[in-house]
Formats: structure tokens, C-alpha cells, sequence
């Protein structure tokens, strides 16, 4: 704020009176004194020179008596009394334009806002993206979507006419040799935080994105200028009974320290978590750690438990599918310029298997198992057909509708590691590494669940299975600093994936590596500058093909302009 006028000059008033008081504060000599010597000048009985030194003398000796009568030292400075009046009056004045100059400018009026709006915190993000999604002309054109099968299911796989001939359907297929050049994208989420307490805090989060996809907050421009939907992103309660604990309750962010060969940075998990962060005490260590249980699906089937529908099937038992997890670790500080990292989690995933039904008559509506199979997929990990369904009676004509399921079970053992530290002059350089190992994953095992029935595109010419049960990635990256988020900051980047087919669940990894899910290995590289403050522009290339089974090879460019408030 700067000082008004009528301020400045009370201020200088107040200056020239303790000035006059400094100069006030000199002593002189008696007025008798030096009347005697300027009269004994007159008469000439003293020199001019001779009075000037006694008249000096005499303010000397009368400055010096001044002091030992007063009791002040040497140096000190008289200041002179101002009333009590004056000064409040002073005071008051100063207040009335203080105030009245903050109302004005709208920064400091008391009571205008009430308690709550100061605990409120918004922010939230916007991201335009151009992207490129690039099909090898080699690849199979004869690859099933799988994922259609569930979501517009149950699929019509087969039909039989009244003389019992079976004549197969077409499958969905996926797009994989047709390129989708210059498609125009965006992001945008908008959070509102509350802190409730000292103690209590709530959040909810808006999100775009063109489906109920877990892993992707993205949509696309166009659509006839139609407008675009906002979806329920986050809603959460976090309690915090320590600076370095906290419990969240709600759908919230990942807990875990993780990479996106297992979930991608926009999932987000429905349950309940503990995390904690702890500095050990005169030590360079700190330890962290998680637990979390979350909901993935209330499964059940049309009908209510155990009613038979109008063509006499049944849904069966169904049961609540879950994510359990727990993960240790802690960082290490090396030195002032260097930190490593170290976690290792657990998750077990529970009830998302398929289950092989009961006998199912092809006209039943419902089957037994109905209920296992997955909410949500993208590709990749070996599937195999819920229905153990009873063909038509000779003479009869129908059609075999079918629903698929994980043939595998899911617990899994992840590794991270990660180091970063000063290089060069100065610049940032972040290592990690990131190894993942299904627990539960055999062939026999699943084979010996599914009845033999695999419906997968990772299988070899003699259609023999092939698949795995591991997935590792490496990733580095070099900058000015860990982090663009500054104007000027910049970083380049570059790592390696390897994701065998049933390493871990195909539907909550990055959806842009191999356009998501398994049997997928490739690199990725890039580059990222931070043109303004929180506003950061990136070009990022990912090249992947599978691992296993028919020929896919997926290119992907995306140039990107983030901005953050």
C-alpha cells in the first residue's frame, strides 16, 4: 500500500520536531555571561579572539552542568513531550484513511465474506490434445474385440437352424489397420476442496471423458458442436489424526507409489485407504506405507436372488468383486542431491475371475455365472466363454448368446524402485524402475477352470495358448528440474515396457500404450516445456506391438498443451 500525502506530512512533522529536540538538546551559556564578554570586547579590554574561546568555555561548562543536573549520559537525545491528545488524534486519523484506502481497493473490509468461503480451495486442470493413432498394414485384420462381447452382450456367437446346423456369427472386430490421423482431444476436471477442521477435510472432483471408462478422462472435439458430458470424478472424507497419517474414505486417488503398466494416473479407487508418511528421527530415512479396500463391483444379474426367469434360468450366487492392497517402503536420502526410493505392494484381486455356469439352455435369458464376468475391459488378457450352453433339440432353430470372463486369477507382487539426483550443471535426472509378477497366474490352473473353452487372439498357429504372468518397465528423465511446472522449466524423457497377457488386469492401465491393456511391449519417448508458469506444453511418441499371438503393432503421437490453476 502506498503512503497518502496527509500521512507523509504528519510524519515529516513529527521528524522536524525530534530533529529541534536533537538541536534544542545543546546547552548554552548564560545570557549574563555573555553579555560581560561582548561588553569587555567593547571596551577593548578583550580580544575578539580572546571572547570567542572564553564564550566557547562557558557553553562547554554550561553543557557539562546540564547534564549532571539532569542525570542523563553522554549521547543521549531529548525528545520532546507530545499530549496524549494529540497522539490519539494522530492515530485516528491514520486509521480512517488506512481503512478507508482498504475498502476502496477491496482488500481488507472486515465481515464480508462469511467463515467458509476462506476453507474452500478450488483447482482443477485443462488439457488440449492433437493426436495421431498410427496401424502397421501388417497387422491381422482378424482380431476380436472381446470387450463387445460384455458390454452389448451377451453376443450372439453362433446360430442353429431347425436342422441343426450350426452357422457361426461374425465377431466384433478391432480396428487395426485403418490410421485416425489429426483427431482433436481434450481434458478438462474442475475440484473443489473443503477443510472442514483441522482435522477433516472433503473433496469432490467433475471430469470430462466420452464413456464410464475408468482410465480415461478424455474426450474428443466435434460431434456436430454437441456438448460435451461431465462426470462424477472424485468424492471423498479424509481424517488425518497425525501430520503423517491420513484416512480417506470415498472415491479418491491412488494411495499406492505405482506405475501405468498397472494403473494409469487417471483411476481412481472406490473404498477406503490408509497411507502414512514418517521422517525417522536424526535419520535420512523415511518410511511410507498404504492399505486400502476397494469396491469394484456390487455384482448381481436381472431378477432378484435365487427367482428363476420365464425361461426357467437362474443367476445364481453372486459375489462383491474387491481390490485389496498393501504396500511398504521409504526413501533414503543419500545426500543433499541425491534420494532413492523403494516400495513393494501386494494386491489381490477378489471374485474377478469367471466362473464356468451351470448348464444353461440356449434360451434362457440368464445363466449362473452371468454375474463374473468383468465390468469393464480393454484387451489383452486370456478370456474363455462364461455359458456352458445347451444347443437347440433336434428340429428346434435358436441362436447361443454368450458373455466372457478372466481366465486367470489376479495376485500380484509389484516392485518399485526409483533414484534421482543432480548431474551436469546442475540438471535433474530421475531413474526408475518398475517390475510386476501375477502370483496366481498358471495355464493348467486356468485351463482347468474354463473347461479348455479359451477365446483369446494370444494363441499360436497350432492355437495353442501363450501367455504370461510378468510385466516390468523402465522409465528416465532429464531436466532442469524433477518437475515442469515453472516458466522455463523443461525435460526430456524416454522409457521401456513389457506386459505379458495375464501379468495383471487389462482394464486399469494406461489407455494410450498399445491403446491399453496387455500382450503389449514397446517404448515411449518425449519432451516437455513449461512456456508460462503451470502452463506446459509436451510431445510424446509411444511405439508397441504384441507380445503374443496375431500380428499388432500401434504408433501413437500425441502433442499436448496442459494448463493447471
Amino acid at each position: 500500500m502506498k503512503p497518502q500525502p496527509h500521512r507523509l506530512s504528519k510524519a515529516l512533522a513529527v521528524a522536524l520536531m525530534c530533529s529541534s529536540a536533537a538541536v534544542a538538546a545543546q546547552p548554552a551559556a548564560d545570557n549574563a555571561t555573555a553579555n560581560l564578554i561582548r561588553l569587555l570586547v567593547e571596551q577593548g579590554v578583550l580580544q575578539p579572539e580572546q571572547a570567542a574561546a572564553l564564550l566557547k568555555q562557558a557553553q562547554s561548562e554550561a553543557a557539562a552542568a546540564a547534564v549532571r543536573a539532569s542525570g542523563a549520559q553522554p549521547g543521549d537525545v531529548r525528545v520532546p513531550y507530545i499530549p496524549q491528545t494529540v497522539r490519539d488524534q494522530i492515530r485516528e486519523e491514520v486509521k480512517q484513511e488506512v481503512m478507508a484506502t482498504a475498502k476502496s481497493e477491496n482488500w481488507a473490509a472486515p465481515n464480508t465474506f462469511p467463515d467458509w468461503v476462506s476453507r474452500i480451495t478450488v483447482d482443477g486442470d485443462v488439457r488440449v490434445r492433437f493426436e495421431n493413432r498410427g496401424f502397421s498394414s501388417g497387422n491381422s485384420p482378424e482380431i476380436t474385440d472381446l470387450a463387445r462381447f460384455n458390454e452389448r452382450g451377451p453376443y450372439e456367437v453362433a446360430s442353429i437352424n431347425s436342422v441343426g446346423s450350426p452357422l457361426l456369427a461374425s465377431p466384433p472386430l478391432l480396428n487395426t489397420r485403418q490410421n485416425r490421423n489429426n483427431q482433436l482431444r481434450f481434458r478438462a476436471r474442475l475440484g473443489v476442496k473443503a477443510q472442514l477442521s483441522g482435522q477433516w477435510s472433503a473433496g469432490v472432483r467433475l471430469a470430462s471423458g466420452s464413456s464410464k471408462s475408468p482410465v480415461s478422462t478424455t474426450d474428443n472435439f466435434g460431434g456436430g458442436f454437441s456438448k460435451k458430458d461431465f462426470w462424477l470424478d472424485q468424492a471423498w472424507l479424509n481424517y488425518k489424526p497425525a501430520s503423517w497419517a491420513s484416512l480417506t474414505a470415498g472415491r479418491a486417488s491412488n494411495p499406492f507409489v505405482s506405475t501405468d503398466i498397472l494403473y494409469s494416473s487417471d483411476l481412481n479407487f472406490d473404498g477406503v485407504s490408509a497411507a502414512f508418511s514418517k521422517p525417522l528421527p536424526d535419520s535420512p530415512f523415511a518410511l511410507r506405507g498404504a492399505l486400502g479396500a476397494f469396491l469394484i463391483e456390487n455384482t448381481h444379474n436381472p431378477g432378484e436372488p435365487g427367482v428363476r426367469d420365464i425361461h426357467g434360468g437362474s443367476e445364481g450366487e453372486s459375489k462383491t468383486k474387491w481390490l485389496l492392497g498393501a504396500q511398504i517402503g521409504g526413501d533414503w536420502k543419500i545426500s543433499a542431491e541425491q534420494q532413492l526410493g523403494a516400495h513393494v505392494a501386494y494386491y489381490t484381486f477378489r471374485n474377478i475371475e469367471g466362473q464356468l455356469s451351470e448348464p444353461c439352455y440356449w434360451y434362457q435369458s440368464v445363466c449362473s455365472t452371468d454375474w463374473s464376468r468383468p465390468a469393464f475391459m480393454q484387451k489383452g488378457n486370456t478370456l474363455f466363454y462364461l455359458r456352458d450352453l445347451i444347443p437347440p433339440a433336434p428340429g428346434e432353430a435358436g441362436s447361443l448368446h454368450q458373455y466372457v470372463g478372466l481366465a486367470s486369477k489376479f495376485n500380484l507382487l509389484d516392485l518399485n524402485l526409483n533414484w534421482k539426483g543432480r548431474v551436469g550443471n546442475g540438471l535433474g535426472l530421475m531413474v526408475s524402475g518398475n517390475y510386476i509378477r501375477n502370483l496366481a497366474y498358471s495355464t493348467s490352473r486356468m485351463e482347468d477352470r474354463i473347461g479348455h473353452s479359451v477365446v483369446v487372439n494370444n494363441v499360436d498357429e497350432d492355437d495353442y495358448l501363450r501367455s504370461g504372468g510378468n510385466a516390468w518397465m523402465i522409465h528416465a528423465a532429464l531436466g532442469k528440474n524433477y518437475s515442469v511446472v515453472d516458466r522455463g522449466d523443461w525435460q526430456v524423457f524416454a522409457g521401456y515396457k513389457y506386459i505379458q497377457p495375464d501379468a495383471v488386469p487389462d482394464a486399469y492401465n494406461d489407455s494410450t500404450f498399445h491403446l491399453g491393456g496387455t500382450n503389449a511391449k514397446g517404448y515411449y519417448l518425449g519432451a516437455a516445456y513449461a512456456v508460462e508458469k503451470n502452463v506446459v506444453g509436451q510431445l510424446r511418441w509411444t511405439s508397441s506391438r504384441e507380445i503374443y499371438g496375431s500380428p499388432l503393432s500401434i504408433n501413437v503421437m500425441q502433442l499436448e498443451l496442459n494448463a493447471r490453476f
